[in-house]
């Protein structure tokens, strides 16, 4: 029988720590949460690996992201208490429910209806009531304004629509595809106006399975 206390422990010490993450709240949400609660059930044993964890059905392009990388994309949003989040790709609600204990809310868009629910689910049975997973695309928060948006995922480009969903100083993390790599960008908007910064190499599976378009159509 696995011991996934035990398992989330070694996965701090050994896969975040180790990866440069030291912000202790990020340490203490990842270190407490039960991450394969989030995975079905022949998945579980495998929860803590550092790789990325298929979700859905078979053949499904849906993933949870492996715990380093889901770790330093979260730090570089440096998210404080009183930050309102995005989280687009929640799958069945991990990134979600991390986040969940950074912030003071945090809604998970999911495409996939059956993951949606099933985060729905999870989000409920860990009690967190600052959390929610809706399914559908980021067309579904328009209007809205967030501090945060995270992509839990990579993609080529960021859909320019994204960037109205920020508030002034807002921040939108993202893993952009170039080449035969993928770079973590932090985008911060203010005065009206977005502007990039490049931080440090990564891997993720594409946010989105196929090609999108380089908007949504709110």
């Amino acid at each position: 029988m696995v011991d996934y206390e035990r398992a989330r422990r070694f996965m701090v010490d050994n896969q975040l720590r180790t990866s440069h993450v030291t912000d202790r709240r990020i340490l203490a949400e990842m270190g407490r949460l039960p991450r394969e609660l989030f995975l079905s059930e022949s998945r579980r044993p495998l929860a803590y690996i550092d790789d990325v964890q298929p979700l859905g059905a078979a053949g499904s392009a849906r993933f949870m992201p492996a715990p380093a990388t889901f770790a330093k994309l979260l730090q570089l949003a440096e998210i404080v208490p009183a930050d309102r989040v995005l989280d687009l790709g929640a799958g069945t609600g991990y990134s979600t429910a991390v986040i969940a204990g950074l912030c003071q809310a945090v809604t998970g868009i999911e495409e996939d209806a059956a993951l949606a629910a099933a985060a729905t689910q999870n989000l409920a049975e860990l009690g967190l009531l600052n959390a929610s997973v809706i399914p559908g695309t980021a067309a579904a928060v328009s209007g809205q304004r967030y501090d945060v948006i995270m992509l839990e995922g990579a993609v080529d480009a960021v859909p320019e629509a994204l960037f109205d969903l920020l508030g002034e100083g807002g921040r939108l993390i993202a893993l952009m595809r170039e080449g035969s790599v993928a770079i973590a960008h932090i985008f911060v908007k203010t005065g009206g106006k977005v502007a990039a910064r490049a931080e440090f190499n990564a891997t993720l599976p594409p946010l989105y399975a196929g090609p999108r378009p380089v908007e949504f159509v709110f």
